[in-house]
């Protein structure tokens, strides 16, 4: 994996969680508007809204990148629509990470064939 594949993973594995906890914020204040006199709908909307935008297009990079096939892009894109799959994107996309820095090591150490 090329250092600009590894960034580009990097970047939306670090985006991922963030992502989800701004989406339960959002569906936390959208209760609490509908309860209580109490609206941060607007703050978390538009905290949520441009952590999702940074999601895409860093899901978008990393697609374009790893060249994934279609149903591990769309499974990426439908955790993100998810209200907790943020969490689940960011775990997945770290034992990617980590399996990849072991079979880089072990290609350098000669311990199996290089692909």
């Amino acid at each position: 994996m090329d250092l600009k594949t590894a960034t580009a993973l990097r970047r939306l594995r670090l985006v991922s969680a963030p992502e989800a906890i701004s989406f339960l914020l959002l569906l936390v204040c959208s209760v609490l508007k509908r309860t209580t006199d109490f609206n941060a709908v607007p703050v978390m909307g538009a905290i949520h809204g441009v952590l999702f935008i940074l999601y895409v297009i860093f899901w978008a990079d990393a697609w374009n990148r790893t060249k994934w096939d279609l149903k591990t892009a769309a499974l990426y894109f439908v955790l993100s629509v998810l209200p907790t799959g943020g969490f689940f994107a960011e775990r997945k996309l770290r034992r990617e990470a980590e399996d990849a820095v072991i079979a880089s090591r072990a290609r350098r150490e000669g311990v199996v064939e290089a692909s």
